[in-house]
């Protein structure tokens, strides 16, 4: 057993089971936070997000050996190309995500995050040429047919949804390749991004365009930049142990969490339009994870009776 790999006692699960719902309830419920400012530009909020993140990594990273293991990584001129790579990925997906959540587009982002599990299939296949099975093929395909029936709704494609799912599908396939954890990987990612976010609340400042410090020094939106911190690298943690504690199948099924959770925040709370086509789309794309999830049973329990070599 790999010892920094907890055993797989009952105690262990549990932990890891209530970890990774709570991380991906906070994800899900995220769209409100967000709503809260929606007033300051989005790129304003990512930088301040960027700073205060790297700000709350960098004190806890302190208390254990995780600089150890990011400044090992950094000095490696090809993964830190990968971090590079993975901080751009990072940025356009919060950036997309935020402007999509201030602009009334909730239940898209939702899309976006369901159409993952089906997209990182269909990349498994394109750039690690795995061999898909026959339900991954239909779940796949279900899919493919719920993202047109959204893009001749739309009169064009579904963007936030495709770049949403696109740019965290990518940047999972990199993370991948990265032997870091989740925290120390956001810890170089926020260092990365940190000159240009810095360059960015800067230039607001000189400006006098800035939104922080507007009303007076931590004013409540203020708190809520400052804020974007915590919600950034508190459900990532959280993540991580519920990633150390369980199988895959159970970290696979806890992910359609979150865009549930935002797909009603988007209907009920905000009142999103949701119409005849937009439901069909959702259907397919919904029946695809249903497909899904059917084979990674049917695989999960293949791999758990295969005799052992």
């Amino acid at each position: 057993m790999n010892p920094a790999q907890p055993a797989a006692t009952p105690e262990n699960t549990r932990t890891g089971i209530l970890a990774g719902i709570s991380a991906y309830v906070i994800w899900g419920l995220v769209p409100i936070f967000f709503k809260q400012m929606a007033a300051v530009p989005a790129v304003e909020i990512i930088a301040h997000r960027v700073v205060w993140a790297m700000l709350l990594m960098t004190a806890l990273l302190g208390f254990g050996r995780g600089f150890a293991d990011a400044l090992r990584v950094a000095r490696i001129p090809a993964q830190l190309a990968k971090i590079a790579l993975a901080s751009a990925l990072v940025i356009c997906n919060w950036l997309t995500f935020v402007w999509g959540v201030n602009n009334g587009h909730i239940v898209e982002t939702s899309l976006g995050y369901f159409l993952l599990p089906l997209l990182n299939v269909a990349l498994g296949v394109l750039v690690l040429k795995e061999r898909m099975r026959r339900l991954q093929w239909v779940a796949v395909l279900c899919a493919a047919f719920g993202v047109a029936i959204e893009a001749a709704r739309a009169d064009g494609l579904p963007w936030i949804a495709l770049v949403l799912a696109g740019t965290f599908g990518i940047y999972g396939l990199l993370r991948k390749q990265l032997p870091l954890d989740a925290a120390s990987g956001l810890f170089l990612e926020t260092v990365c991004l940190m000159p240009p976010a810095l360059a960015w609340l800067g230039w607001l400042a000189y400006s006098g365009q800035g939104q922080f410090g507007g009303s007076g020094l931590l004013s409540g939106g203020d708190l809520l930049l400052i804020a974007t911190g915590p919600v950034t690298a508190i459900p990532l943690l959280l993540f991580a142990i519920a990633a150390r504690r369980l199988p895959l199948s159970r970290i696979a099924f806890l992910q359609y969490l979150a865009p549930t959770i935002a797909f009603l925040i988007g209907v009920l709370v905000y009142r999103e339009a949701l119409d005849a086509q937009r439901m069909l789309s959702l259907a397919a794309i919904w029946v695809g994870l249903a497909v899904y999830s059917v084979d990674l049973l049917k695989a999960t329990s293949a791999h758990q009776e295969a005799p052992l070599p």
